[in-house]
């Protein structure tokens, strides 16, 4: 058998949604070693109502929740019972999802590995038509795992039932196919890590399973990579996948010693947080989001002068609209193309423009010399340089080139917040922005009115200004502007609306 222990688990519920949804009904059936240990069901007053449509498809009514236990009466009998076993069910991550929301609720955690029947059946039998527990029952004849009265509740729709059947699907898996075969499928569902020799055995253990950012450390105090997800347990499991691992996920693995998890409320909360520490640390292994010192944008002064190469460092980007920095260089409110890495990144586009659009090498100021420019010289000019274009049409439609390009302006007159939850409830953060840069993260009311008033530090940052558009365009109804009269203001907000 593919594991030395397994839990073939069903549940029957008052919905489909695992926060706000109660069980009804718990089955499992336990097997080591390829062979049956025991069988367990109970129902479960969910202490909510049933609605009708749920009550007509399971086939459980209030009356019958009603003298039942609640899943705290069971949480300590279910986890003992689910302990050191693999999770299988069918359609598994809903099963999955209900019972740790349930121990969540009862004060206790729950993980483990899960391995759905339905992506199983679809692997082994890819040519098959429909992979419900319905379709696997007529095609395989799993019938007789249903049948027999041996409980109250054994028939399609009840929990032990349908646990009974997936158990009866896993044995014909063996029968009908070559047991390297079936055991192959699972390791690549499950993606089992191979962990190298130096980690510890226990280091992927009790790995949160929401959304945050995780470390990995070599023999130094400076991690040598930083990673995200909103999955951290299956992300960094993922790296030791011999299935999918990449050729830096390989070097990383002969380098690994330990690793550390930050856990956040959200995906945006660990975009950003990677972001930061990233560009902090300067993991050996980063490359995308390592410091940018050079980046820097495209400006137009007006229509008659050349475009100019504008270092982020030197932007004033709390300047408003319209104002003068007395430095000479703009202020945010002014249109700004960019962001590039580097200066020769800039160059190299406005080049790509010049070629595209026939654009002046005089006007661009790249030459100081009378004549036509070079540009003209190989008829790749329309004629700035010897008058047959005025510069205001030549800088014109270099500004029209440039707008895919353009810096976005910022939406609100102040600052803006996103709050986020965590999935499994345990806890919320509010990031609050300012003008594309992140101003910090608060975990409760007093964090934030203190960012809501304090300073901001931060430069701009590039990635933080795509991870905020990309953010904003998906939830474009996320954000929430802070009124200037609100930055001062005592009185909270709710605090947390999810994304």
């Amino acid at each position: 058998m593919f594991a030395p222990s397994i839990a073939f688990v069903d549940l029957e519920t008052t919905g489909t949604a695992p926060t706000l949804d109660r069980i009804t009904e718990i089955g499992i059936v336990r097997v080591a070693d390829g062979e049956l240990v025991d069988e367990w069901s109970s129902l479960v007053n969910p202490g909510c109502p049933i609605p009708e449509d749920i009550q007509a498809l399971t086939g459980i009514t209030n009356a019958m929740v009603r003298g039942a236990p609640s899943f705290g009466e069971l949480k300590r009998e279910v986890h003992e019972r689910l302990a050191g076993c693999l999770f299988v069910a069918h359609n598994a991550r809903f099963d999955y999802g209900f019972l740790k929301n349930e121990f969540r609720r009862g004060g206790m955690s729950y993980t483990a590995d899960v391995l759905c029947t339905v992506r199983l059946s679809r692997r082994l039998y890819p040519e098959a038509h429909g992979h419900g527990l319905d379709a696997l029952i007529a095609r395989h004849g799993l019938h007789e795992a249903v049948a027999p009265a041996l409980a109250a509740r054994t028939g399609r729709h009840s929990a032990l039932g349908d646990a009974r059947a997936i158990w009866r699907f896993v044995q014909v898996l063996y029968r009908d196919r070559a047991a390297d075969e079936v055991e192959a499928a699972v390791r690549r569902l499950l993606k089992i890590p191979s962990l190298p020799p130096q980690l510890a055995p226990d280091a992927l253990e009790n790995l949160p399973e929401g959304p945050g950012v995780y470390r990995f450390y070599g023999l130094n105090a400076l991690p040598i990579y930083i990673g995200k997800s909103v999955n951290l347990r299956d992300r960094i499991r993922s790296h030791f996948s011999s299935d999918h691992a990449s050729a830096n996920d390989i070097r990383i693995s002969g380098e690994i010693q330990r690793i550390e998890v930050d856990e956040t409320a959200g995906e945006l909360g660990a975009l950003l947080r990677e972001a930061r520490l990233v560009k902090d640390l300067l993991p050996l292994h980063n490359h995308r989001l390592r410091r940018k010192a050079n980046a820097c944008f495209i400006r137009l002064p007006d229509l008659r002068r050349p475009p100019e190469l504008v270092a982020n460092k030197d932007i004033d980007w709390d300047m408003r609209h319209g104002a003068d920095t007395g430095s000479g260089y703009p202020s945010a409110a002014e249109t700004l193309y960019g962001p590039f890495a580097t200066r020769q990144h800039a160059k190299q586009l406005l080049e790509s423009l010049a070629r595209e659009h026939g654009l002046c090498w005089r006007q661009m100021g790249w030459e100081k010399r009378g004549g036509p420019c070079f540009a003209r010289q190989v008829r790749k000019c329309r004629g700035a340089c010897i008058a047959e274009e005025t510069p205001e049409m030549h800088h014109l439609r270099l500004a029209t080139a440039l707008v895919p390009h353009r810096l976005a302006d910022w939406p609100w007159p102040g600052r803006a917040v996103v709050r986020e939850c965590h999935p499994e409830g345990g806890f919320e953060e509010a990031h609050v922005f300012d003008r594309w840069r992140h101003v910090g993260t608060a975990r409760d009311e007093g964090e934030l009115e203190g960012l809501l008033e304090a300073r901001v530090e931060a430069e701009f940052d590039p990635d933080i200004y795509r991870i905020v558009r990309a953010f904003i365009a998906k939830h474009p109804g996320a954000v929430r502007p802070v009124p200037a009269a609100r930055a001062h203001s005592k009185e909270p907000d709710a605090w947390c609306e999810p994304a």
